[in-house]
């Protein structure tokens, strides 16, 4: 694993929107932010459908790792 560099992007998976049906959308793949306060709180802080972050339960999200062209194409798409 010499000379790969550790991402700095983090992606989940959507698993359940109940309250936000227009927030989120099921099985869609949104970006993370860092937040260590609210994932002491349960929340984790995403870029939705607004285009702009907010808190979310994190039980309604799955964290998944993404292959470098996969991260490229979401990333181009969502700019």
């Amino acid at each position: 694993m010499k000379g790969r560099k550790k991402r700095t992007r983090e992606f989940v998976v959507c698993v359940s929107n109940t309250g936000y049906p227009a927030s989120l959308e099921l099985r869609k793949i949104y970006e993370v932010l860092p937040d260590l306060d609210a994932s002491t709180h349960g929340l984790i802080r995403v870029i939705d459908e607004s285009g702009e972050d907010y808190l979310y339960p994190t039980k309604y999200f799955i964290r998944i790792d993404l292959t470098r062209p996969v991260e490229t194409a979401i990333l181009k798409v969502a700019s």
